[in-house]
């Protein structure tokens, strides 16, 4: 295990919570933190674990959130079942590949931070003429693109899961506040198997102390998150995503310089 300490682990965890929910990605964001924290993710397996579990902690904001409005609405339930087969799919047969040899990776973070950042600048033009306010009037179609979209996320750090699940509401046509909303629900399925499925390979070598780090990351991701859900909504609404699409691509650029020097 690398030489993480308890404020570390906590720092870690609130910018998880800052950033899971917004479409900067949390990946990205994290990955540039343990670098300046001199925490090596890329040879650590419990500091890979570790970034991949504290998620844990903000997908039970989204289940205090909005748990109860999920278990009334059968009609959600399948929409966000559909939205999910993609996902589902694309991670559980690509998942050696994304935690041994993608997570952590520089080169293939700053692409995406820049990439997606432009594609959402782009999309973000299309709120202004959404043909749905809700998931529950995308047809069964576009809730498929949607989580085609959330699976290449879940493929390529950097990228941000909840990025790539908006940018595919908006491009289905989708509000602003819509496709920020679904793209909440739509953590619940993916991120609980997600997380859950490594906390079962990874538990055996989980190293002394471990578990502990791991629930301060947990616990200060979803206080962090449940402040951070209510005002992304907020945010979105009277500006829209242009502000995080010039962010990434900014927080490219400087992840970059700093991390893709040759020496």
């Amino acid at each position: 295990m690398g030489p993480m300490s308890a404020w570390e682990a906590l720092l870690l965890g609130v910018v998880e919570g800052l950033t899971e929910f917004l479409p900067v990605s949390s990946t990205g964001h994290l990955t540039l933190l343990f670098h300046l924290l001199g925490l090596p993710v890329e040879e650590d397996a419990f500091l890979k674990t570790f970034l991949i579990a504290i998620q844990l902690g903000a997908i039970l904001a989204i289940l205090l959130l909005y748990g109860r409005r999920f278990l009334k609405d059968q009609a959600l339930w399948l929409r966000v079942g559909v939205a999910f087969l993609p996902t589902g799919a694309m991670g559980f047969f690509l998942y050696p590949l994304i935690k041994g040899e993608i997570l952590g990776d520089d080169g293939v973070v700053v692409l995406a931070l820049f990439g997606v950042g432009l594609v959402l600048l782009l999309a973000d033009r299309l709120a202004q003429r959404a043909r749905y306010q809700d998931a529950l009037e995308v047809p069964l179609g576009g809730l498929l693109l949607i989580g085609f979209f959330q699976g290449l996320a879940a493929l390529i750090p950097g990228t941000s899961r909840s990025g790539a699940t908006i940018l595919g509401g908006l491009l289905v046509g989708l509000s602003r506040k819509g496709a920020a909303e679904f793209s909440f629900l739509l953590a619940l399925p993916t991120m609980l198997i997600a997380v859950g499925y490594d906390l079962l390979k990874s538990a055996p070598q989980v190293p002394e102390g471990g578990w502990g780090l791991l629930g301060l990351g947990f616990f200060s991701a979803l206080i962090t998150a449940l402040f951070t859900v209510r005002a992304l909504l907020a945010l979105v609404e009277r500006v829209g995503f242009t502000p995080f699409a010039l962010y990434r691509m900014a927080l490219a650029l400087v992840y970059g310089h700093f991390f893709l020097r040759q020496g």
